[in-house]
């Protein structure tokens, strides 16, 4: 949908004039830069321990299972981090919860520098992991409810670029202290404490930044809700908009939609089944273990670990220009639905190439290099058509008053399945060699393109009540 587009509503009786240049554009904007600090934070924070770790399992004496359990704990954290976040979000607002998740993770990082043995780091990445969780389950929510449907996309994605610049810069910024001060004791602890800094800017920035209009509405405060919608949209716009959500959100009080016991409602069932599928799914692609073990995984491949730490870069590199190619070129020109399924179909075929690379090279050069390829092309792949559009999807899959609810369910399935593949990923590796852990990954990507072809449904190309409406009378086309 173009921005000059109007957007018709669907039983609401009200049409959405189009949207006009202005400094509310720019206002816009700002609060999605200062937001998306939580999605910066997010990838910095999972992506530093692919560096760190090495250095970290020596000073701390890590062994292959504690080794599992220090990446894993985050993961653990963000998973109550993403339940605990959604209903935070449901009870004090988007603002807020944004606000306190910036204090964790500062907290979280300062726990993890100094920390002196395993016993106080396992506590510190489960605090900077629920941060994580909160904040992957926030930031998409409140920038999909500030955006406009035509800018939806854009801006929801955001977040996702944010993600993978983190982890690139992790990934850079490991590189660089591993070359300059790999020398010192405890240099692991200095690539952690980078993370203290966008912690701090995105604290002081959510301070000044709008509550979400649409929880405004939900908690009765219209008034609240229209200044915000002033400050970000066109005078005309802004009313036009309170009128179709203030009208969904009679419908859905009325309906007492909000919590587990709505899951008895099938349509309901039903999206939050697509949600937490589609997240498990994303994660059972394996790009987290590539961009936790990247610099692992290419020593095993045939690199020497100075090279691995170095050539992993690429990984972030081809990560931030996919996300970028598909949020400013694809995300709103192509269908939701089928940039989604083109994704996975894109990524089990090279998870397939890979597999039969590891069984028919021998170990070689060549065969590191190769190896290396496939990965950034799978990055590449995942980013460009993937993880944007998953996280933006899931953004707009659920009703006003379950929006919390349910993306905090979903992304709670999406970090305990990543904390398990994680935990595991060592171990699998150990015993069966990058053809097996690729192999695996093969099989779910089939099996995860066949269920999202029969089940997931289209969400671009309207606002989120008419996407309500349509799943609510049973269309979910």
């Amino acid at each position: 949908m173009s921005h000059g587009a109007p957007a018709p509503g669907l039983n609401t009786g009200v049409t959405l004039p189009p949207l006009e240049a202005g400094p509310h554009q720019r206002r816009l904007d700002l609060i999605a830069i200062v937001a998306t600090f939580g999605g910066l934070l997010f990838g910095y924070d999972t992506g530093v321990i692919n560096g760190a770790l090495e250095p970290m399992k020596a000073d701390l004496g890590l062994n292959t299972v504690t080794e599992g359990l220090v990446t894993a704990t985050l993961l653990l954290g963000a998973a109550l981090g993403a339940v605990v976040g959604g209903r935070m979000n449901d009870a004090i607002g988007r603002k807020k919860t944004l606000t306190i998740v910036a204090v964790l993770f500062f907290v979280g990082t300062l726990g993890g520098v100094f920390a002196p043995n395993l016993m106080v780091m396992l506590p510190a990445r489960v605090i900077l992991g629920f941060a994580v969780g909160a904040a992957s389950v926030t930031v998409p929510v409140y920038l999909a409810e500030l955006a406009p449907t035509e800018r939806r996309g854009t801006l929801s994605g955001r977040n996702e670029l944010a993600i993978v610049v983190g982890q690139m810069l992790a990934f850079i910024i490991n590189a660089i202290i591993a070359n300059l001060w790999g020398h010192h004791e405890g240099v692991w602890r200095y690539m952690l404490a980078v993370a203290a800094v966008p912690a701090a800017a995105l604290f002081v920035g959510m301070l000044r930044m709008p509550e979400s209009p649409r929880w405004l509405i939900s908690q009765g405060r219209h008034d609240d809700a229209l200044d915000v919608l002033r400050e970000v949209r066109s005078e005309n716009r802004a009313k036009a908009e309170m009128a179709e959500v203030e009208q969904l959100a009679q419908e859905e009080a009325e309906s007492n939609v909000g919590g587990w016991s709505d899951l008895a409602v099938p349509w309901i069932a039903r999206i939050v089944m697509i949600g937490c599928a589609l997240a498990a799914a994303q994660q059972l692609t394996g790009i987290n273990s590539i961009m936790y073990y990247g610099t692992e995984l290419l020593k095993d491949a045939g690199f020497s670990a100075s090279a691995a730490i170095i050539a992993n870069i690429a990984n972030g590199v081809l990560a931030v220009a996919g996300s970028a190619l598909c949020l400013f070129v694809m995300i709103d020109r192509m269908r939701r639905r089928d940039l989604i399924i083109r994704g996975f179909i894109a990524t089990t075929t090279v998870h397939g190439l890979i597999v039969i690379t590891a069984l028919l090279m021998p170990a070689s050069t060549s065969r590191a290099w190769v190896i290396l390829v496939l990965c950034v092309t799978f990055v590449f792949f995942m980013q460009l058509a993937l993880n944007v559009p998953v996280w933006v999807c899931l953004s707009e899959l659920f009703p006003l008053r379950l929006r919390g609810f349910g993306m905090g369910l979903s992304i709670m399935v999406m970090w305990l399945v990543n904390a398990a593949l994680t935990f595991a990923f060592p171990s699998i590796v150990a015993f069966a060699g990058l053809a097996g852990i690729f192999g695996l990954f093969f099989v779910v990507g089939l099996i995860a393109i066949a269920f999202l072809w029969k089940f997931l449904p289209n969400t671009s190309g309207r606002s989120l009540e008419q996407l309500e409406e349509s799943f609510a009378s049973g269309n979910f086309s």
